[in-house]
């Protein structure tokens, strides 16, 4: 059985009009320094989004979603802030911002494997559960 790690993650959250302070939850970073590991999932439901302002410019939304996953991977790629240290990049990631995009909290917890953590982080966090059949 694989030894039990701590964990830090937080929910990525789209605020289509930050003054309103409505969002929905589009992805998860997770943080384990023990298996250095740094990782982003996203997953964007544009309908949701729409729903809270269907105005906003979703390619923007898209283009700045989709450098998280890049600076979690770190390198060149991911411009300067993505040659800082792992945990340094999860704290750039995690920091306090009042833009479009957002973070929870970083929450901690423990797990055996990363990539289950996000699968189940993504599944209560951020899926939205089909209804419930009629009878």
């Amino acid at each position: 059985m694989p030894e039990r790690c701590k964990y830090d993650y937080a929910v990525i959250r789209v605020v289509p009009r930050v003054e309103r302070e409505e969002f929905v939850n589009v992805g998860v970073i997770v943080s384990c320094p023990a298996l250095s590991f740094l990782e982003a999932r996203i997953e964007l439901d544009e309908a949701r989004v729409l729903a809270l302002d269907p105005a906003v410019d979703m390619p923007a939304i898209r283009a700045h979603l989709a450098t998280i996953p890049r600076i979690c991977a770190g390198g060149d790629a991911a411009g300067p802030i993505g040659k800082l240290p792992m945990r340094e990049r999860f704290h750039w990631l995690t920091a306090a911002r009042s833009t479009i995009i957002q973070t929870s909290p970083a929450h901690t917890g423990q797990l055996e494997e990363p990539d289950a953590a996000i699968e189940r982080l993504l599944a209560t966090m951020v899926r939205v559960s089909s209804p419930l059949s009629s009878p």
